[in-house]
């Protein structure tokens, strides 16, 4: 009875306090009234938004090609050769994606003391495409388009798509360059040479020491429009050769001749030329490298240089030795131009 009359006593304080509060609260002005006068009518929808990854599906698909180039990069020498940990001055712009980007957009400055990359990376996907610029089509976009200036001289040539490459596989600047019929040279290094990525000189036969007559392109110069993306990009043998691993020969040997086979529809007379011109080129190195030898600028053994004075015909001869060699292609680049050079060279020293 008495829980009972607890209750009842709480119900009334709380019906109480219920009514004061309604009697104490005023009731404010009306609103505005609805669009076009019609209280309450809703607005009309908004545009609706753009999906967030529209764009990011442009480039990643369901066609697995991102990852097949993926995968091709990573066999490539790019990816494996460590050449990234020179990383420092000169070597940079070309060692390292962040150090080539810097070079071509003016952010690296090469010349500066202490000029250095940190956390250096390889040449990869950036180094190459815009990408992630736009999140459109264009960041396949290449970095480098259009005629290059070549070292060691004052020609440009425009190597179509190939121009990216060429950027870094040529010849590097030889402060003493040697003239033909100029004056003696000195060397000071063992090094006396265009460096290892030669690759742009030989296929335009542009900033070597060219000697003699009858220095004439091959066809591979003038008809060739993407230049090295034409041949080495070709269609892929899985991440052995063409994409993006971009070797000619697979892990067997085999010549990956699909970039090849719009010229040259005889594919086993095609190889069979390919094995006698690189037997060619191969005995003229050898040839040369004996002269080189006699006149001192190098020894038996070694292609490194040795100090000294020499005539420039002779300088000039170790320079080809080396750019040759050092294009790795043993004449295919530039078959014509190649072979009557190493001639010219070899005729052309006591």
């Amino acid at each position: 009875m008495k829980n009972l009359k607890s209750f009842m006593w709480m119900f009334a304080t709380v019906l109480l306090a219920s009514m004061l509060f309604i009697s104490c609260t005023k009731e404010g002005p009306a609103g505005l009234p609805g669009k076009d006068g019609a209280d309450g009518k809703d607005g009309e929808n908004g545009i609706n938004g753009q999906d967030g990854t529209a764009t990011c599906a442009v480039c990643h698909d369901n066609s697995e090609s991102l990852f097949t180039a993926s995968r091709q990069w990573e066999a490539s020498l790019h990816a494996t050769g460590g050449h990234f940990v020179r990383n420092n001055g000169e070597c940079a712009i070309c060692h390292t994606s962040q150090g080539f980007l810097g070079h071509i957009n003016g952010t690296y400055d090469y010349t500066a003391t202490g000029a250095i990359i940190n956390n250096p990376n390889p040449p990869n996907c950036y180094t190459c495409h815009s990408i992630h610029s736009t999140y459109t089509e264009s960041d396949w976009a290449l970095t480098v388009s259009g005629a290059i200036a070549m070292n060691n001289t004052e020609e440009t040539f425009d190597f179509g798509k190939g121009s990216v490459c060429a950027s870094c596989h040529q010849g590097r600047a030889v402060s003493n360059f040697p003239t033909v019929g100029g004056p003696d040279i000195t060397v000071t290094s063992i090094r006396y040479h265009m460096h290892y990525g030669t690759q742009a000189n030989l296929i335009t036969g542009n900033a070597m020491f060219n000697i003699g007559e009858g220095l004439n392109n091959s066809l591979h110069t003038a008809l060739i429009p993407d230049q090295c993306v034409t041949c080495h990009m070709t269609t892929a043998y899985g991440y052995e050769s063409g994409g993006h691993a971009m070797y000619l020969r697979n892990a067997a040997g085999t010549l990956n001749t699909a970039g090849c086979v719009d010229c040259h529809s005889d594919n086993a007379a095609l190889i069979a030329s390919v094995n006698e011109l690189q037997a060619e080129v191969s005995a003229l190195l050898d040839e040369l490298k004996l002269k080189l030898d006699a006149a001192g600028i190098t020894a038996a053994g070694s292609d490194n240089t040795i100090a000294g004075t020499y005539p420039a015909v002779v300088g000039g001869a170790a320079i080809n030795y080396r750019a040759v060699k050092e294009d790795k292609s043993l004449g295919v680049h530039n078959p014509t131009y190649t072979v009557r050079l190493l001639q010219n060279t070899i005729a052309a020293l006591p």
